[in-house]
């Protein structure tokens, strides 16, 4: 089969998981709720969707960013979810061809997607993610001929054991709550599923792009260092960016600290 028309495939099928995303965002913060039942429906007038509605990024294009039934507002969510889901699913299957590796990889990052978003949303990492991706990585090692269950041990232990450090040095510094325990068990899913050689580039690229982000904040929501921002997207972005392009980023990083 043609390449082109395999990441045509390839992208419907990561943007129909993104769908489901969307689903799960919506319902994994609400205690007791089902990602499952009931079927998807409008969360303003509790109508049922049709088939056609569920179309991913067409039929919001379709409606025009409205349901069918209220003519309330669809959240711009929904298509960008599908529509990262889809081409992450394709820059996965460029990097790792449809491999063990590609669906290993493919359920890491539609959590880590979900992570971002909720986090964004509620300043949450939901555990039912985060704990059984530790030791869904801690398995998937066994399979990856590139992440020994070694290095995935020492990835969980350092990630989580470097940030529940720092999290209890600040507190005990400022008195304050810095960083969440969900940060804490990210980084150790994220460390478990790629290796403690990730790690340096994942903490440092992340403390960047909060630094950044963070003293934005600071400037919009004018309460200094009161400000509050989700620091689990940054770690997640630090960590696709590493899945990528793990391999021009160790090459620089050779040649820096060997230069």
């Amino acid at each position: 089969m043609d390449i082109f028309a395999i990441e045509i495939i390839v992208f419907l099928y990561g943007a129909i998981v993104g769908s489901f995303l969307n689903v799960v965002i919506l319902r994994l913060p609400e205690e007791g709720a089902s990602v499952i039942f009931p079927a998807s429906h409008c969360p303003q007038c509790q109508t049922s969707l049709s088939w056609y509605e569920n179309i991913p990024v067409l039929s919001y294009i379709v409606l025009r960013g409205r349901c069918r039934t209220c003519r309330t507002h669809i959240s711009i969510q929904y298509p960008l979810v599908e529509l990262a889901m889809g081409v992450l699913a394709v820059l996965l299957m460029e990097k790792f061809t449809l491999s063990a590796a590609f669906f290993i990889y493919f359920a890491y990052v539609a959590a880590l997607l979900v992570i971002i978003v909720i986090d964004l949303y509620h300043q949450i990492i939901p555990d039912v993610i985060s704990l059984p991706g530790i030791l869904y990585g801690l398995l998937a090692s066994f399979v990856l001929p590139w992440v020994s269950w070694q290095d995935s041990l020492i990835g969980l232990l350092a990630g989580g054991g470097t940030f529940y450090l720092i999290a209890l040095c600040y507190y005990l510094i400022t008195k304050r709550q810095g960083m969440g325990g969900g940060d804490i068990k990210l980084l150790a899913m994220i460390g478990a599923l790629q290796g403690w050689q990730a790690l340096p580039f994942v903490i440092f690229c992340s403390s960047l792009l909060g630094s950044v982000i963070g003293i934005g904040a600071m400037v919009v929501q004018k309460k200094g260092g009161q400000s509050r921002i989700p620091y689990g997207p940054f770690l997640a972005v630090a960590s696709l960016l590493y899945l990528f392009f793990d391999q021009q980023i160790l090459h620089y990083m050779q040649l820096y600290f060997g230069g």
